[in-house]
This record gives C-alpha cells, structure tokens and sequence, in this order.
C-alpha cells in the first residue's frame, strides 16, 4: 500500500496538464491546416485508388 501511495503521489513525468497542453496546440494546429490535410488525404486515398485498380 505505501509502494501504491508514493506512486500516486510521484511529481516525475508528463502531468495532466502538460498533456492537455499538447493536445490543444494538436487541436488547433488541425483546425489551421484542415483544407490542406483534407487535400493531402484525399491525394493519398486516390492514389492508393488508382494504384488498387491496376492489380
């Protein structure tokens, strides 16, 4: 029980808030650059398309 205590309260490591951090600046990078990431998947999905067809 004290190994399980020590754990919790262990200060090493990403926190909770450094990982809400990340995920907001992910969140917003996406909304900035969402035409270009929607036409660099569409690109990729009719290549795999095109290429599929030939087989």
């Amino acid at each position: 029980m004290k190994q399980w205590n020590d754990f919790l309260r262990e200060e090493d490591g990403v926190g909770v808030v450094e990982v809400i951090l990340i995920l907001v600046v992910l969140i917003g990078l996406v909304l900035i650059f969402k035409n270009q990431l929607t036409t660099l998947v569409n690109n990729i999905f009719k290549t795999i398309t095109d290429e599929s067809q030939k087989i």
